[in-house]
């Protein structure tokens, strides 16, 4: 498999050989020899994870992989599966075989690198196929979603997963928190049985995700590795317990009542007693309960709806959703059904949705305690309600008025505000690179100027002009162009501190004021640190450029004892580079600078200095 130049990840499923272990004999060495390699076949898998489902053998996996020239060296493997007892990486390099070993059965300080999945960092070499050996076994399902990130990839995409579980798991501490509320102040036990059930289902989706390991339990891998069943188990257990409470069971369905009290037996034989024995039967067999309590529930709920029980209709539409999302789970532990985005996350999306329906289904069962007594209060005050009748209307119908004219002018006075704020702006800063113009930079050098007065604090100014941008302008059009300066304009703007100023004056032309810098080595650090990042190839749609920048540095007052004076030393340094060769940045009383003779090359009309 060739990495590409743009691949930041790239999922494995499709790319790797595997020789199944059913004995646990084979070492690494052991892959070498010819009758072993032979044994290899592709996964098939093709886009979805791969997935051996429960399996005693242990697993070799294998890939064969060559960076493109220019990648970079080091890349990070993550299995998207935290919950495997034992994953072992081995790559050649030129000490021999390396190998991380990373899984739940050790504390997560041993991991290779910190993160809720398994994740090993790779130094693969640019222009090499290189061959990496993984070794997975587990006592539970056996799931293996391989991808190979770049470490800034992976960095966002670890940004967008941890938002939507700190969304998750936010809402199921707010909904567990507001029902035990709720059974503190009315005592009544199906909110104690909901409560219990959200939190044994938030430790088996903390164990599903590895935030348990990671935050909640990461120095007890014995609970790490029993976690996510027993808590999958223990919702289970609870879920039936709310099922039968919540429905009246034992009154609307008598048969089902008893289903469903052996299957919440079953959960906890399963733990309790299986689990210690062999965790690989205790895995399928909670895998099957949450199957068949699936269908359970949902024929309950279905009995109940016909027989017109109160809050039915918001119970069988959330467990459906949950509950499909465990039967998803369930089948894809099996191997049943394929592992991929859907089937991982669908009991999490059905439990999310579940948690938010079973609060309105627990919110209908107070209304309907609280409507009979509502019903003769409201009788009571039907005829008050008559004789204030018209008094309300009309009340009703000034305040109506006020807030429609009140909205009208908080909306007016939000867009002058709006209108005010962009004319300032549009007034201060370029157009096209949003950097100051030269009236904002004007404004920014007298107070440089002021602060000096006052404080004697010097600062620097940077002329910065553009090497070659005429001929990408021309080549590829003025669109092109002004693509090319937005992009140059942050860099340029990274390249600063927040404190300083970034301004453009026009074309290819921009000035750096650098606040408190009265020392010219760090000055000229500045300009050679802009002059690397703007010669750096920039992506223009299907082509790649290159421009260069030579910088002009003067320092105030040395350089220049105004404003105009100072801009006029800068210039004539930035040509100073120009003439030294392009791509160099050059102080103002330098060898070589202004004061050394060199001027404004005569091709070439100097930059226009503002008017302060």
């Amino acid at each position: 498999m060739r990495l590409g130049v743009a691949a930041g990840s790239v999922p494995l499923a499709g790319h790797l050989d595997f020789v199944e272990d059913e004995r646990g004999i084979l070492d690494v060495a052991d892959l070498a020899d010819p009758a072993v390699a032979a044994r290899f076949r592709p996964a098939g898998f093709k886009g979805n994870d791969i997935n051996f489902g429960y399996s005693a053998s242990a697993f070799w996996l294998r890939l064969d992989v060559e960076p493109e020239a220019g990648r970079p060296a080091d890349w990070l493997l993550e299995i998207g599966f935290p919950s495997l007892d034992r994953v072992d990486v081995f790559v050649a390099g030129p000490n021999g075989m390396s190998r991380q070993t990373g899984g739940d059965l050790r504390p997560f300080s041993a991991r290779p690198f910190a993160h809720r999945n398994l994740v090993f960092p790779l130094a693969l070499e640019s222009g090499v196929v290189q061959t990496v050996y993984l070794r997975v076994e587990s006592k539970g399902s056996l799931t293996v979603p391989a991808t190979l990130w770049t470490p800034a990839a992976l960095h966002r995409h670890d940004h967008a997963q941890y938002a939507i579980l700190a969304l998750y798991y936010g809402m199921l501490f707010a909904l567990g928190a507001y029902n035990l509320l709720l059974y503190l102040s009315l005592h009544d036990r199906v909110y104690l049985a909901y409560v219990a059930f959200v939190a044994a289902m938030a430790v088996g989706q903390l164990s599903l995700n590895g935030l348990g390991n990671q935050f909640l339990w990461p120095n007890w891998p014995a609970w790490g590795d029993v976690a996510l069943p027993s808590g999958f188990a223990a919702a289970g257990l609870f879920g039936a317990l709310f099922t039968r409470i919540f429905l009246e069971t034992r009154r609307q369905t008598s048969r089902l009542d008893r289903l469903i009290v052996v299957l919440a037996a079953g959960f906890a034989i399963a733990v309790l007693v299986v689990m210690p024995v062999n965790y690989r039967v205790a895995a399928v067999l909670i895998s099957l309960l949450g199957l068949a309590f699936s269908l359970t529930a949902v024929v309950a709920g279905v009995r109940c709806l016909l027989n017109r029980y109160p809050g039915a209709r918001y119970f069988l539409v959330a467990w459906s959703l949950l509950l499909g999302g465990v039967a998803v789970m369930g089948m894809r532990n099996l191997s049943w059904l394929p592992t991929n985005l859907f089937t991982t996350y669908a009991m999490q999306l059905g439990s999310a949705l579940e948690m938010l329906l079973l609060s309105f289904a627990l919110a209908d069962r107070i209304h309907i305690v609280r409507r009979g007594k509502e019903a003769a209060q409201l009788e009571m005050l039907a005829v008050k309600e008559t004789m204030v009748e018209t008094l309300q209307r009309s009340e009703r119908e000034l305040e109506q008025r006020v807030a429609q004219r009140t909205a009208e002018l908080a909306a007016a006075n939000e867009r002058l505000r709006e209108n005010e704020v962009a004319l300032i702006r549009a007034a201060r800063h370029d157009h096209l690179t949003g950097l100051a113009n030269r009236v904002l930079l004007e404004d920014r050098i007298e107070h440089a100027i002021g602060r000096w007065h006052r404080q004697g604090s010097v600062f620097s100014l940077l002329v910065i002009d553009l090497d070659g941008f005429k001929a990408i302008n021309d080549g590829f059009g003025h669109a092109a162009g002004d693509e090319l300066l937005k992009v140059l304009a942050d860099r340029l703007s990274n390249c600063v501190r927040a404190t300083d100023t970034v301004s453009r004056l026009g074309g290819d032309e921009f000035v750096v004021l650098l606040e408190a810098m009265n020392d010219p080595a760090q000055a000229l650090r500045i300009g050679n640190k802009i002059v690397a990042a703007l010669s750096r190839p920039v992506p223009l749609g299907e082509t790649v450029v290159h421009v260069g920048a030579s910088v002009g540095i003067a320092l105030f007052p040395c350089d220049g004892e105004d404003a105009n004076a100072l801009m006029l030393a800068a210039d004539h340094a930035m040509y100073g580079a120009k003439q030294g060769g392009r791509g160099r940045c050059v102080l103002a009383n330098a060898p070589g600078g202004p004061g050394s003779g060199n001027g404004v090359p005569a091709d070439r009309e100097p930059v226009s200095v503002p008017r302060l």
